[in-house]
């Protein structure tokens, strides 16, 4: 088994909500440990990093392990190679002389009429390049790294220009089709938001596009392919990268977030949803970790947002639409129906016809409870989520039935409804038309250990059409996001050709509109970095200040006075000289001062560096994160650069990324998660599901170091059947926890496949 990650938009996968927040369940207090069960044979795949050349350090490993065996070299961006080992070696290995770092291989899923508009993109249209050509792409490579694209799509086939599949190894970088497998479409649709030239019009409608194929059939790969695909994009001279696929770590250090750095270093810009995983804190995910990429989150362009509400209550209950189905356009009220989980049993029992059907999500997918619905005379069907907070989802295939999802509250919330109403409850829609809100499933930062601002800004992600398989339809995720803002990266470099990826990174940040919640609040940098894409502003700015948004760290209470530091580039591109001054905010704090320089006078043309210092008393400071803006003011735009600094040691999760399965062999069982800052003891327990009575230790461990953390269990001694997990991480005096269900024996297959 490997850790499950996401493509980051609703086509598959919503199995990918972080388990951490499964119910609402009181566990007894924790036992003791009293027993370990530990696996050291069995087979496992590894990201090795080295010191010194790859062929070197290959040679020093199989002398010393001659029984591994290489997988894949990795010698433009990574250095270093994949191997198959023993579990029981890997100590071995990871004390091989020219070994620097070795991390577990973990799978990857592919978790615009409006929104182009919404952005810029008309205004676009009307300027031009040095050269005197309309800014439309030209020219410029952009690299989709996905699930492959539909090169025949009459939107698409005039931009496509080549590319390769690794995953069968060909240069034939098609979407799965029905005879390989489960089939995709996600790829196409990235690609059309980037570049369709057709009905739909994506950002760039005539840059280049070369299609990497990662991700196979259902959309899944391995970091194995994903850095190969990196890889072999920036050996093709691409000039932008896209990568709409993540997992749920949130480490800056793992393997495809150190690929996107070296290829930004490459002179690559690269692009990478944020995730789906919001609404909380600490939910971005990898590579969307990385330093130098461009990572994004999902805002709203202009919508018609319905709104469910019970007569004789004030609550609106945000619906959110599900892709592959009909508009949720509902004018007058319908009687709900409880519909369990909307299996076909469920439904037989129940009088459906006309009603508009409650079900919770699980069990089985997404398209089969459509179709059941839809089969049973339901109106329209309403999914709610069977783990805290909101989601995206599609029915795949499409389905004549409006769909949509709500969180699991507001799912409670009606099933307690009906209940109060003896069964018998209408719902009434209304409409609302809204934009620039942050979708409740972006990813949110920051980043663990490098305490960085994520994401860097945000796009539309609601509702986005575009380009699929022999057709179009409307998604939702970040992984509709990034694409906005790969597109846009490709304009400014058609107007620039000579910027680096932190200038035209620089100019995406700089130039962002600042959101505000519904409330009237300004969203936190965490959730919207340093706002949402307007790339016409781009592409006028006359100032560039980089980075976008800066760290100061973390501190402690016992920390003794200290100053850090932190340098901007300042650059004037505007043809007459620019004074400019940095303006830190005014209101600052007991035990906060800051210092910065007078004055900086730069000609036309001209870049300086100049140094800012936050000079601090941590002990007289609020436990928690503090956030703000910087100012750079002088130039023909005012440019805020958001920051975030944080007293004590963060509430980031202990652990994440949970997954268990069936093993490689008969009777045994694999478990994987990931550790932020690593554990002083970490365990999993279990439960009888039903009594939440104590059952037994599955494992144990303790002073386990940052990172993937991978365990096999053997002779297990449980019988046949689903247990309740409580997963457990203890870190710097501060407890998290994970509830999962976990199956022994059989395993039921909507659930492992995650299509639920």
């Amino acid at each position: 088994m490997r850790q499950i990650v996401w493509l980051c938009c609703c086509v598959l996968l919503l199995s990918v909500v972080s388990p951490a927040y499964a119910t609402n369940a009181v566990f007894p207090e924790r036992p003791q440990i009293t027993e370990r069960n530990l696996e050291e044979n069995e087979k496992t795949v590894v990201i090795v990093t080295v010191k010194g050349t790859v062929d070197d350090a290959v040679a020093e490993v199989m002398a010393v392990l001659p029984s591994s065996k290489v997988r894949k070299t990795f010698n433009c961006l990574y250095n270093g190679f994949s191997l198959e080992l023993e579990k029981g070696d890997l100590d071995v290995l990871k004390n091989v002389q020219s070994v620097e770092r070795v991390d577990q291989v973990a799978q990857y899923e592919a978790n615009l009429d409006g929104s182009v508009p919404f952005i810029g993109g008309d205004h676009v249209r009307g300027m031009f390049s040095r050269d005197g050509e309309r800014l439309t792409g030209k020219g410029v490579k952009v690299a989709v790294i996905d699930t492959g694209i539909d090169y025949r799509h009459p939107d698409l086939q005039a931009n496509y220009k080549g590319g390769y599949d690794v995953v069968d190894y060909d240069h034939d970088p098609m979407e799965t089709q029905s005879t390989q497998g489960v089939p995709t479409l996600h790829g196409t649709h990235v690609a059309g938001i980037i570049a369709a030239n057709g009905q739909v019009k994506g950002v760039a409608p005539e840059a280049d596009i070369y299609a990497y194929r990662a991700l196979g059939p259902g959309g899944q790969g391995t970091t194995e392919q994903v850095i190969e695909a990196i890889e072999k994009a920036v050996a093709d001279g691409v000039d932008v990268l896209n990568l709409s696929l993540g997992n749920t770590v949130n480490g800056p250090d793992w393997p495809t977030s150190v690929a996107l750095d070296k290829a930004v270093e490459e002179g690559v810009v690269a692009v990478t949803s944020n995730g789906n995983s919001g609404p909380k804190m600490w939910t971005v995910g990898s590579p969307g970790t990385s330093t130098k990429a461009i990572s994004v989150g999902a805002s709203a362009p202009p919508i018609k947002t319905p709104y469910a509400t019970v007569f004789g209550d004030d609550a609106e209950l945000t619906l959110f639409p599900m892709g592959g189905t009909m508009p949720w356009a509902l004018k007058r009220d319908f009687p709900l129906v409880d519909g369990g989980l909307g299996t076909e049993e469920d439904l037989d029992e129940l009088e459906v016809e006309g009603s508009v059907l409650l079900v919770k999500r699980g069990l089985i997918p997404f398209t089969e409870k459509a179709h059941n619905a839809k089969k049973a005379g339901a109106k329209a069907m309403i999914i709610y989520n069977n783990l805290p907070g909101a989601f995206v989802g599609v029915v795949e295939g499409g389905v004549k039935l409006p769909v949509v999802s709500v969180t699991k509250e507001d799912g409670e919330y009606l099933l307690d409804k009906l209940e109060e109403a003896h069964k018998e409850l209408t719902i009434r829609t209304i409409y609302r038309e809204e934009e620039d809100f942050i979708a409740p499933f972006s990813s949110r930062g920051p980043v663990t250990q490098t305490w960085e601002v994520k994401p860097d800004l945000v796009a539309p992600g609601v509702s986005i059409d575009s380009t699929v398989p022999r057709g179009y339809l409307a998604l939702n995720g970040t992984s509709m996001s990034a694409p906005h803002v790969a597109g846009a990266a490709a304009l400014v470099k058609q107007a620039h050709p000579d910027w680096s990826p932190e200038q035209i990174k620089a100019a995406l940040m700089n130039s962002a509109k600042k959101l505000t919640s519904p409330e009237g609040e300004r969203y936190l940098p965490h959730e919207q970095g340093a706002g949402r894409l307007q790339v016409d502003d781009a592409l006028e700015l006359k100032t560039l200040v980089y980075p976008g948004a800066v760290t100061f760290g973390k501190w402690t209470k016992e920390d003794p006075r200290e100053k850090r530091e932190v340098t901007f580039t300042i650059e004037n591109h505007d043809n007459l000289p620019r004074t400019y001054h940095i303006t830190p905010p005014f209101e600052a704090p007991d035990g906060l001062q800051w210092d910065v320089p007078f004055a900086t006078t730069l000609k036309p043309g001209e870049k300086r560096e100049v140094k800012l210092q936050l000079d601090m008393l941590p002990s007289v400071l609020a436990e928690g994160i503090h956030h703000g803006d910087i100012l750079i003011e002088g130039g023909r735009e005012t440019i805020t650069v958001p920051y975030v600094f944080f007293i004590e040691e963060p509430n980031y999760p202990r652990l994440m990324a949970f997954n268990f399965g069936q093993g490689d062999t008969a009777d045994t069982y694999r478990y994987e998660l990931y550790l932020p800052g690593g554990a002083e003891e970490f365990g999993i327990v279990i439960y009888d599901p039903d009594t939440f009575e104590f059952v037994t230790f599955l494992d144990s461990k303790e002073d386990i170091g940052r990172g993937m953390v991978e365990g096999t269990l053997t002779d297990v001694d449980l019988e046949d059947g689903v247990y309740k997990a409580l997963v457990y991480a203890v870190n710097d005096g501060q407890e998290d926890t994970i509830e999962a269900w976990v199956t022994i024996g059989e395993e039921l297959p909507p659930r492992s496949q995650g299509l639920e």
